[in-house]
């Protein structure tokens, strides 16, 4: 049997409101460069869609693509989504762009200091998750991540699952986003959800997370 071919977008994207300045979040990146050197040595073709963060996978296996805006991340799975076997969107993907960056504004590129009050004008960047379940092809695996408050973090990733009709979301607090380490459920379509055995370190959260997948893939090849 040939290897897996395992797509995941990780990292946070830049919205740009000029040629200099972007809406954007701190995601790291760490947890998706991560998964895809956990997963290039457990023997899967992985494509790593990286944004524009620090970390970077260190196994020469993994493929690893750069985008920074939404629209850049769309164009690639486009691309890339449709061969793989499974997709885990492990990206901060903004949720909200500037409608009218840069030239619109501002004839050099570069909005200039003013007095008194800047407005910018936000619309909704597409659900690229959702996206991808509704183009899915036959035996396709959709992961997502709900990153939200503990207090109704599980009720969040429920909705997400439902909502974004995927396979499995992986549900972990807001603090995760600045912490080394990480404490999550994974949640599954089919009922059944798996807890990391408390905090455990992104670097040791890749091969769980892993196994959680080969898990569901094994579960679902067995249904008659």
């Amino acid at each position: 049997m040939p290897p897996r071919r395992l797509l995941i977008t990780a990292g946070h994207t830049h919205e740009p409101i000029d040629s200099v300045r972007f809406l954007g979040n701190r995601s790291s990146g760490k947890l998706g460069s991560e998964l895809a050197d956990a997963a290039a040595r457990a023997g899967w073709h992985v494509t790593l869609l990286m944004g524009p963060a620090p970390a970077a996978p260190t196994e020469p296996g993994v493929r690893l693509l750069r985008f920074v805006s939404t629209a850049d991340l769309q164009a690639l799975l486009d691309e890339h989504f449709p061969s793989c076997h499974v997709l885990v969107m492990a990206a901060a993907v903004a949720d909200y762009r500037p409608v009218r960056p840069a030239g619109a504004q501002a004839p050099e590129g570069k909005i200039r200091r003013g007095e008194g009050r800047l407005t910018l004008e936000l619309e909704s960047t597409p659900d690229l998750l959702a996206r991808c379940a509704a183009a899915r092809a036959p035996g396709q695996l959709l992961v997502g991540f709900a990153l939200e408050p503990a207090d109704r973090l599980m009720a969040s990733a429920a909705e997400k699952l439902q909502r974004k009709r995927i396979d499995a979301i992986v549900a972990n607090p807001l603090r995760t986003m600045d912490a080394p380490d990480i404490e999550a459920t994974f949640v599954r379509a089919d009922g059944v959800s798996r807890s990391t055995p408390g905090a455990i370190s992104k670097r040791d959260f890749a091969p769980w997370l892993l196994a959680q997948v080969n898990d569901l893939l094994l579960s679902r090849a067995a249904r008659p």
